[in-house]
């Protein structure tokens, strides 16, 4: 709902009936609407301590920690783009509490992803020149706005020119792959 409406646009009222309960009864188990949102932000962005280590630790080489984390990232998100958009909706509705809220669950997944890049770069596989940080913010940036609209900004193609989700994850994870590593030699 706070996908949809934005945080403004939602009641505890609404929620309560959404899910078959009573407005005190929310209220119960989270005092305000503020920590409502604050838990479902909270869980959102928790699945990362989990899901990021784990698809990491399962690939073989840099290439399949890109492929693995990108394909993890837009299947959370596109199993359910209302995800993205929460997300999307937040971070513009209210930056500086967003800031915290991705420090504290985002950061130190960010900082491995980021050495991992470095690590590249060391090893002579990533782009030199390539920023670690501005590379890692643009693909999180596309993949969950891809996710987040691009049922919307697809129409521009018209219903038979439309890409599907699978090509735009394609297409992200090639341009992912161009902009990260070397060219190989011939």
């Amino acid at each position: 709902m706070f996908a949809a409406r934005g945080f403004d646009g939602v009641s505890i009222q609404a929620v309560a009936e959404a899910v078959g309960m009573r407005g005190p009864s929310v209220l119960y188990h989270y005092r305000t609407k503020e920590l409502l949102r604050d838990a479902v932000l909270a869980k959102l962005l928790g699945h990362w301590k989990d899901d990021l280590p784990r698809v990491l630790a399962a690939a073989q080489s840099g290439g399949d920690r890109l492929d693995g984390a990108l394909r993890a990232m837009l299947g959370f998100f596109g199993d359910d783009p209302d995800r993205a958009r929460l997300l999307l909706r937040e971070l513009l509705d209210r930056p500086e509490p967003m800031r915290a809220v991705l420090a504290e669950h985002l950061q130190p997944w960010t900082r491995l992803v980021t050495d991992y890049v470095r690590m590249g770069q060391t090893e002579g596989r990533v782009r030199p020149d390539l920023d670690p940080e501005a590379y890692v913010l643009q693909m999180i940036t596309a993949g969950i706005g891809t996710i987040a609209t691009g049922d919307v900004v697809s129409a521009m193609f018209g219903p038979d020119r439309a890409p599907s989700r699978d090509a735009e994850v394609r297409e992200l994870v090639r341009i992912a792959r161009v902009a990260l590593f070397n060219p190989r030699p011939e």
